[in-house]
């Protein structure tokens, strides 16, 4: 804020303000910068970091907020969109949403800085599942009864070992159930209803090892040294306060969850009943029950190994292709089925089924319930959203009206590697502000940024170009 005009104790003030909100401006980019620059996953790569927000009410906070979201849209570098951390809007009623809330300003913000940078993502904690019945809106500490996700959807919130919390908690590991395959076995019985048993036959056998195996690798974790994980032990997870180093982990991250998860379910219900659940009402249903039957087993298997299992819908950076090859190789190529490079994501209507955003919205949302362990909801929109950031909000509206619990809008974004100039062009190929071929094409897959199409695998590829935009 200007200091003109200002005298005394309130130009004092207010200058002390500029002053404290340019330097934490400046800590929001060391931030965003570190986060992209600084490799220390496993030694060679960028940490693969999220960061909730949007419901701090304090002035503090709320200028936290809105300097992180400055810094995204002014981006890094040479104005360059940060691929980390991944970034998510909490969207609360009452808090960060309605135009009389607190946030509702820096609502609008995070969706202009979405329109241009593709984050921030939308976490709608007044779905029904995203809920606490511990959250009060005059809590201090509200955010520990606030549930957050992780990386591109990990999803960590309900527990039977502790506080219902995303806060000190994990995942511990996964496993994705390949349901086309299991589907395939099956399309040599001609009676449906025995096809489809069959199915539920296997599927129940490949829940069995699944469950047994993450519970066999959780027991090898367990065996684990407090000292062996300094930061995670000694000040993030619950309970680990109580550790000395050379006690093992055991009682510490059973608080964390195992997710099951599953790949294809378009393809899966093509193979069983001959179309996929975007197009056909009997094939929502089938597929709903099927996620269903999933559910109530990790239930089921929580009770029996005494851990937080739950249902994961996968969002397969390389498995798509990979499981495809496979199946392909041994069952041929199946219409429908085995006729592309990749298996869709988990729950999602196939990229190149036409439908409107709405369509796919009531067609995924029920599944979100079910997927407590990870999910997400893909809107692609066409044209520079960066001068619409309203088609975003609407997006988000969708999602308030569906029960949708996590969200985000895909659109293109092309950048000159030589001057800069950006926009939203499908096939540009030259810049048209100084001629060069050196374009950086952003799009995300499965939920990461990636800077150049061309580091794609063959299969996301192939997805990518059979992408139809979600238009009403």
């Amino acid at each position: 804020m200007p200091l003109d005009g200002l005298q005394g104790d309130k130009r004092l003030v207010q200058h002390a303000v500029n002053q404290t909100v340019a330097r934490v401006h400046q800590a929001m980019e060391a931030f965003i910068h570190n986060m992209n620059t600084i490799h220390s996953r496993g030694g060679n790569q960028v940490v693969f970091s999220s960061i909730n927000y949007g419901t701090d009410t304090s002035a503090e906070g709320r200028c936290i907020i809105r300097e992180l979201l400055c810094s995204t849209y002014e981006g890094v570098g040479n104005g360059e969109t940060a691929i980390f951390p991944i970034q998510i809007w909490k969207k609360k009623r009452g808090v960060s949403y309605l135009p009389d809330d607190c946030n509702y300003d820096l609502y609008q913000l995070a969706c202009k800085v979405t329109a241009r940078r593709f984050f921030p993502n939308f976490l709608n904690l007044d779905a029904t599942f995203n809920q606490s019945a511990d959250w009060k809106a005059d809590d201090p500490k509200r955010y520990l009864h606030e549930v957050a996700t992780m990386g591109c959807r990990t999803r960590v919130f309900e527990n039977r070992y502790g506080p219902k919390t995303s806060v000190g908690r994990g995942n511990l590991s996964f496993s994705t159930i390949n349901i086309v395959r299991l589907a395939i076995e099956c399309m040599h019985i001609n009676d449906e209803e025995q096809r489809i048993a069959c199915f539920f036959a296997k599927l129940d056998a490949m829940l069995e090892v699944t469950a047994r195996q993450l519970h066999d690798r959780l027991e090898f974790q367990k065996t684990a040294y407090a000292k062996q994980f300094p930061l995670l032990m000694k000040s993030l997870w619950i309970g680990c306060e109580n550790l000395k180093p050379n006690d093992t982990i055991a009682s510490v991250i059973n608080q964390g969850t195992l997710g099951i998860g599953f790949i294809g379910l378009a393809e899966c219900l093509v193979a069983l009943i001959g179309k996929h659940h975007g197009e056909s009402e009997a094939a929502q249903q089938l597929g709903l029950r099927i996620v269903t039957y999933m559910r109530d087993r990790a239930n089921q298997f929580s009770e029996q190994y005494q851990h937080n299992y739950s249902v994961l819908a996968t969002p397969a950076e390389g498995l798509s292709g990979k499981f495809t090859r496979k199946d392909r190789k041994k069952f041929g190529i199946l219409p429908g089925i085995t006729d592309r490079e990749y298996y869709t994501n988990s729950n999602h209507v196939p990229v190149y089924y036409k439908c409107s955003a709405r369509h796919k919205a009531e067609v995924e949302a029920p599944y979100h319930d079910l997927t407590r362990g990870g999910h997400i909801f893909y809107v692609e929109i066409d044209g520079d959203a960066t001068h619409n950031p309203e088609v975003i909000m609407r997006v988000v509206d969708m999602m308030d009206r569906y029960n949708i619990g996590y969200g985000s809008v895909n659109h293109n974004r092309n950048r000159c590697l030589d001057c800069g100039y950006e926009n939203s062009e499908a096939t540009l190929e030259v810049c048209p502000k100084c001629g060069s071929h050196s374009i950086d094409k952003l799009q995300r897959i499965t939920g990461y940024l990636v800077g150049t199409t061309d580091r794609w695998n063959k299969a996301k590829l192939a997805e990518l170009n059979d992408r139809v935009i979600h238009e009403g």
